[in-house]
């Protein structure tokens, strides 16, 4: 089997393998145990393995190379594509006794030098890079001079075109490899991927024989809502959310710049401290303003999706997306941005149809770009063609009265999903099952009857036929005439929507790619139609549906709920504050993020655990040895101070 990492298998198994690397895991990461997923990983690699690990945000992707780096000889090059990742994870790897580096445009040329020349005289366990560098002679030159165990490639979805964030820079990443005196493992990770894009990645990074693990999508400590107000009480829904978690830190994600700023001058005005981030601002603003989230003086970011990939983060206890986003992979990534520490987190999205258009129109836009770059017309239009299926399932989302986190497991290929999970804003909705048959019959009937009239409709126009609209088009082209004109005048057009929305994914009716999509009859639809089966579906109840000023999805506190494991309302929330304020005052000496000195669920055991010595300190989940060193003195002295 390919890889360097073999030629050091014999004397990690010198011990037990599984013992080596829980030796690591304890001594510099301060955990006990591997979770499944990361043992079987870490396993592989150590064995010589390529692997492909989907594993959701929190679930401790990064210990899958950071552990083998450490048990292996050599250097171990981490492809990553944020400048703001590579540091962040740099300064915790630092902060645990790990000597890392990373190499990016933010380092002046002297930095770079020296950066090279440690890495040149073996001082390095972990060179974080960007997909870009690889491509540079210099660095080439460097990495064939050294031993490179392994390479590990971060966000992975990147890598395939059939992704939700492809960067065309990963591609590069296979030729870098072949380049090398000796082929390295690959480790390729990635928290979200469908089953074609997981094997897009496979093939894309020329992946040998590799164990692909995947992990669950599910994040049990995220609450999962969608709110559909009325457009002018958007403002105010936004508004409750935000204010159900004053003081404490999370993102607001918007599709486009004026959004951002809109929504981060309302928030102003109301008092609530909050910094932007978007492509259209100036690097050095960009920086200041990202620092003054992570470092927690502005605890709100108003941002686009340009914000936050692989965001280390660990406190955010909500993420708001202000508008719909594309597709589930980038929801749900973005979603998955709170809550990293184990902590109950809100993930919201304030839905509205124009929200629609305005993703429909970045689709056809990115087609016409894809054109002029001189992109295979037909590739070209197989992306579109995906981009609109995409948008479908998210609107699909954001309308079902179904279990929200059902509905993502399932998307993302888990089979064995609960009806209901009791954590969603749908599950917690107040909800009726309604017998519609008759209605969907009527609608089914509707769109056969336009298809016979060798053009086709939109849902629209469907709706307005149904309900014997007087419009100057229906009367033109003589709908009017149809035997299904007017069949539902009496029922509300919402609730037409909503029958034809379920009609839909059901898959007994189907909507048509490009700019103009139309409705159509499936063979599903046929054939329910001269069956006569029943057909139902869930419904929120009116005052579900317009409730904004105390909405279902909010209001949770971190103070509630579990962390890593431990109890939060069961703590001494004196000594958490206490505790808190002091690894601030830490970190700010440092000039690092608190997150990166201890996670919140790290203080919350030393809560419970109240360790007096030092022995007692390195048995907190969290706390290694270096850290213990650096910190366990003064985080004792608070400790008993409060006892």
């Amino acid at each position: 089997m390919p890889g360097r990492l073999q030629n050091y298998t014999i004397s990690i198994k010198e011990k037990p393998l599984a013992a080596s690397a829980e030796q690591i895991l304890k001594e510099y990461f301060g955990y006990g145990s591997f979770r499944p997923h990361q043992g079987r990983l870490i396993e592989a690699v150590l064995a010589g393995q390529d692997v492909l690990g989907v594993m959701p945000t929190g679930a401790g992707k990064s210990l899958v190379f950071q552990v083998p780096a450490l048990a292996c000889k050599g250097t171990t090059i981490v492809v990553s594509p944020l400048i703001s990742l590579m540091k962040d994870q740099v300064d915790a790897l630092r902060q645990s006794g790990v000597e890392a580096e990373l190499l990016n445009s933010s380092l002046l040329p002297d930095q770079k030098k020296q950066v090279m020349g440690r890495v040149s005289e073996g001082r390095s366990k972990l060179l974080y890079v960007a997909p870009e560098r690889l491509e540079d002679a210099g660095f080439l030159a460097l990495c064939q001079s050294i031993d490179v165990p392994l390479v590990a490639v971060d966000e992975a979805h990147c890598v395939s075109q059939w992704g939700n964030d492809f960067r065309p820079s990963y591609s590069t990443i296979p030729a870098f490899i072949a380049k090398l005196a000796k082929r390295p493992v690959v480790c390729a990770l990635t928290a979200t991927a469908t089953g074609d894009v997981r094997e897009d990645i496979v093939r894309s990074l020329a992946l040998r024989e590799p164990l692909v693990s995947v992990a669950g999508f599910d994040r049990e400590n995220l609450y999962l809502g969608v709110l559909r107000p009325e457009p002018a009480k958007k403002r105010q829904a936004l508004l409750a959310q935000v204010k159900k978690h004053k003081g404490e830190s999370g993102i607001i994600y918007c599709s486009t710049r004026a959004a951002t700023e809109e929504v981060q001058a309302m928030l102003q005005e109301q008092g609530l401290a909050a910094t932007i981030y978007h492509a259209g601002l100036q690097d050095v603003e960009r920086k200041r303003n990202q620092d003054d989230f992570l470092y927690d003086r502005k605890p709100v970011m108003v941002a686009t999706n340009a914000f936050g990939m692989g965001i280390d983060k660990s406190n955010i206890s909500f993420v708001i997306h202000y508008n719909m986003p594309s597709d589930l992979e980038s929801y749900y990534q973005e979603a998955g941005r709170a809550g990293r520490d184990g902590s109950p987190a809100d993930c919201v999205l304030i839905y509205n149809s124009k929200d629609v258009q305005t993703v429909n129109y970045f689709a056809e836009k990115g087609h016409e770009e894809r054109l002029a770059a001189g992109m295979d017309s037909g590739l070209s239009a197989a992306l579109y063609s995906r981009d609109l299926g995409r948008i479908r399932k998210m609107t699909s989302y954001c309308k079902t009265s179904d279990c929200l986190r059902s509905f993502i497991l399932r998307y993302f290929g888990e089979s064995d999903t609960p009806y209901r999970c009791e954590r969603c804003s749908s599950c917690e909705a107040e909800s009726e099952v309604l017998d519609v048959t008759v209605e969907a019959q009527k609608i089914i009937s509707c769109v056969l009857r336009l298809e016979q009239r060798d053009r086709a409709f939109g849902r629209v126009m469907v709706v307005d036929v149904l309900r014997g609209s007087a419009a100057q088009n229906i009367l033109r082209l003589g709908l009017d005439s149809l035997s299904t004109y007017g069949i539902m005048k009496d029922v509300p057009k919402a609730f037409v929507h909503a029958v034809l929305d379920a009609l839909l994914e059901a898959g007994l009716l189907a909507v048509s790619d490009g700019k103009y999509p139309v409705i159509g009859c499936t063979a599903a639809g046929r054939g329910f139609l001269k069956q006569a089966e029943p057909f139902c579906v869930k419904m929120a109840t009116a005052k579900t549906q317009t409730e904004v000023e105390e909405p279902a999805a909010a209001g949770r506190s971190r103070s509630a709920g579990v962390t890593g494991g431990v109890a939060l309302e069961g703590i001494d929330q004196d000594l958490f504050a206490r505790l808190k304020a002091l690894r601030l005052e830490i970190a700010r000496a440092q000039e690092l993020p608190a997150f990166v000195i201890f996670h919140d669920s790290t203080l919350a055991e030393m809560c419970v655990k109240r360790p007096k010595t030092t022995e007692e300190f390195l048995t907190v989940s969290g706390v290694g040895q270096k850290k213990t060193e650096l910190y366990a003195k003064d985080f004792l002295d608070c400790i008993n101070a409060g006892c």
